[in-house]
């Protein structure tokens, strides 16, 4: 059993952020609310003025809360951006923009993608694993971060089976118009389900540089895995965002059975 008296052998800024990090994020101080002043601040954590200064600027470069010369330290009017993963899986209608984009502009934020590489590639033992191949097998990587109000939010890394990669678009150094849902069911393998295993992790150095990580705070990683017709593996993507600043949303209806649903996400949100 856990030992619940165990200190926290964090420096106490470290600690007075954590806390108020959890009061922004759980909407406690809401958007554009002041923070309590150094002097409440001191009081409740019994803590000196460098040290709550040391903490509002972890949140500071966190991007959490804004602080001005003269001014109260306030959250920043933006909060954490709820995803909804099932928004992009479906194909995109002819002549549409990739669905994710479409979802981004519900948020009221303007989106755009870097495309990083398109490689043969060995995936990572979990996606090769998920794509039913074998220790050593390549596959086609793409890789991309997604970027938000100018903003780097989300590397994704998608692998293919070269099998249905070859010879087709996705082996081309350009993005996909209407993304790789649409393409994929241009070929014949359309998107009938995905499944996500999402976990905390700590960035690892490529990370945090790409997502221009203020400290080593978690990140989401999610590894989603499509299927087509006959329950056939067609996609493995590896998607990483900063925990800080994202959350994912989910959505289930309770099946006629009575029984639990499973957890994935699937077709449309």
């Amino acid at each position: 059993m856990a030992d619940t008296n165990a200190p926290d052998r964090r420096s106490l800024h470290e600690r007075i952020a954590a806390d108020l990090r959890d009061e922004i994020l759980s909407g406690d101080l809401a958007p554009g609310a002041k923070l309590p002043s150094t002097t409440q601040l001191k009081a409740r954590f019994g803590a000196s003025n460098a040290t709550v200064q040391k903490a509002l600027h972890l949140l500071k470069d966190e991007r959490l809360v804004v602080g001005r010369p003269g001014a109260a330290v306030t959250v920043r009017e933006r909060r954490s951006r709820t995803i909804r993963p099932a928004s992009s899986m479906a194909p995109a209608p002819t002549g549409e923009t990739y669905r994710w984009l479409t979802e981004v502009e519900r948020l009221g934020a303007t989106a755009r993608s870097k495309l990083l590489d398109v490689r043969e590639a060995v995936p990572p033992a979990d996606v090769a694993t998920a794509l039913g191949l074998a220790a050593g097998d390549t596959t086609l990587l793409r890789s991309q971060v997604l970027i938000l109000d100018d903003e780097p939010v989300e590397i994704v890394s998608s692998y293919y089976p070269l099998g249905i990669a070859r010879g087709t678009a996705l082996m081309e150094r350009r993005r996909i118009k209407g993304g790789t849902p649409t393409l994929l069911a241009e070929l014949g393998h359309p998107p009938r389900l995905s499944v996500d295993r999402v976990s905390a992790r700590v960035p690892t150095q490529n990370q945090f540089a790409l997502l221009e990580l203020p400290s080593s705070l978690p990140v989401l990683r999610t590894l989603r895995v499509v299927y087509s017709d006959d329950d056939r593996p067609i996609e493995a993507s590896v998607m990483i965002k900063a925990g800080h600043l994202y959350e994912l949303q989910y959505e289930f209806a309770p099946e006629a059975s009575g029984e639990a649903p499973a957890v994935r996400s699937a077709g449309q949100p």
